[in-house]
């Protein structure tokens, strides 16, 4: 199958112009990241772990400015950590070698998701009424 760089480069400027309207309406934001979990879920294997990246983004996202302070400072750290480890270059297995590279990352992300998924169940009720 190949890629058409013209045609994806038209599609990424319309869906940019897209994006730009709906970054200005945070509730519009929030359903597509809902709408994201969904599809994720949807991925075999890992879709039903990672469904709750888009979740934890928002959480940590409400964290910062301070709209969604319930969750604990530790939980806040072990995500960004998580996410962290998943963006350096030094981590167990290089990321140069196929398929292995990315299982660690996804490893340690689907280890921070699960054991902070009450707290990530918690804030989408809390989001759910706001």
């Amino acid at each position: 199958m190949n890629v058409d760089i013209n045609q994806a480069k038209e599609w990424l400027e319309k869906a940019a112009g897209e994006a730009q309207e709906v970054i200005q309406n945070p509730s519009k934001v929030d359903e597509i990241l809902l709408q994201l979990e969904n599809k994720l879920q949807e991925v075999p294997a890992i879709g039903e772990t990672l469904s709750n990246l888009p979740t934890m983004i928002a959480m940590i996202k409400a964290w910062i400015k301070k709209e969604y302070t319930v969750v604990s400072p530790k939980v806040i750290a072990c995500l960004v950590g998580a996410v962290l480890y998943l963006l350096k270059r030094n981590d167990l297995i290089s990321d140069r070698i196929p398929v292995l590279g990315i299982a660690d990352d996804l490893a340690v992300l689907g280890l921070a998701l699960k054991l902070s998924d009450p707290e990530l169940e918690a804030f989408k009720a809390w989001r759910a009424n706001h």
